[in-house]
C-alpha cells in the first residue's frame, strides 16, 4: 500500500516538482531547483560568450567554416561565371562583404539572447535539461529568433552601405547581367544574409551546447559539472 501511495504521488506532481524527484533521486549531492535553472542559465551564457561574442570579431564569419556565408544559390551562377572570366578576386570581395555585415550585425544579438536567458522558467529547465542534445538551443531560437531578425536587417542594410558592398555588389551584378545568354538576376541580399547570419548564430550556439552536454572538461564550473552530471 506505501509502494502504491508513493506511485500515486508522483503523477500528482508538477513540472518543476518532477525535476526535483530527478534530482534527488541521485546518489550525490542533492541540486535544487533554482541550482539546476541556474547551472542552465550559466551554460547558455557560456555558449554566447564562447561562440557568439567570436562571430562578432573580423573575420569572425568569413574565416569559419560552420559560419561562413556564401552566395545565394540564385548568385552562384554570376559567381561561377566570374571566376571563368578571371574576375575571382571579384567574387571574392562580394563575399567577404556580404560576411562583414553579417559581423557587423552579430553584436546585437548579445543583450535580446540575456533577456531571453533571464526568462528561463524552471519548466523550461527541465524541458532543456531532460530534452534532445540541442534542446536549449531550441529554446534559444524559439525566444530570440524574431527580435534578433529585427535587430540583425537594418544593421546589414546600413553595413553594405557602410563598407560599400551595395556598390560591389552593383558592379557584380551589372557585369553579369551584361554578359550574353544570361538571365538578369536582382536577389535581396539584406534578406538573405540576414537569415544566413541568424542560422550561424544557432549553429554556434548548438556546438557548444554539444560539447557541454558530450565533455566534461567543458564544463568549466562546478554548477555546470553538477547540473550537467544529471543527463549524461
Amino acid at each position: 500500500m506505501k509502494r502504491l501511495f508513493l506511485i500515486i504521488l508522483v503523477f500528482q506532481l508538477s513540472a518543476c516538482n518532477e525535476l526535483q524527484q530527478v534530482v534527488n533521486s541521485l546518489p550525490s549531492e542533492s541540486l535544487t531547483n533554482a541550482q539546476i535553472s541556474g547551472g542552465l542559465k550559466e551554460a547558455l551564457e557560456k555558449g554566447i560568450t564562447n561562440q557568439v561574442t567570436l562571430l562578432a570579431k573580423q573575420d569572425g564569419f568569413y574565416k569559419n567554416q560552420l559560419a561562413k556565408i556564401y552566395m545565394p544559390q540564385e548568385l552562384q551562377k554570376v559567381e561561377n561565371t566570374l571566376r571563368k572570366l578571371g574576375l575571382g578576386s571579384l567574387a571574392d570581395e562580394g563575399v567577404k562583404m556580404l560576411n562583414r555585415a553579417a559581423e557587423d550585425a552579430v553584436g546585437e544579438a548579445i543583450p535580446i539572447f540575456t533577456d531571453a536567458i533571464k526568462g528561463l522558467t524552471l519548466a523550461d529547465a527541465k524541458n532543456i535539461l531532460l530534452g534532445n542534445k540541442n534542446a536549449a538551443t531550441n529554446y534559444l531560437q524559439q525566444a530570440t529568433n524574431t527580435a534578433l531578425y529585427t535587430k540583425f536587417e537594418p544593421v546589414i542594410k546600413n553595413s553594405f552601405k557602410k563598407v560599400g558592398a551595395d556598390q560591389i555588389w552593383k558592379n557584380l551584378i551589372t557585369r553579369y547581367n551584361n554578359l550574353p545568354l544570361t538571365n538578369d538576376v536582382n536577389p535581396d541580399l539584406t534578406n538573405y544574409v540576414t537569415g544566413e547570419a541568424l542560422k550561424s548564430v544557432y549553429k554556434m550556439v548548438e556546438k557548444e551546447e554539444l560539447n557541454i552536454r558530450t565533455k566534461v572538461s567543458s564544463r568549466t564550473t562546478d554548477l555546470l559539472r553538477k547540473v550537467f552530471a544529471l543527463q549524461d
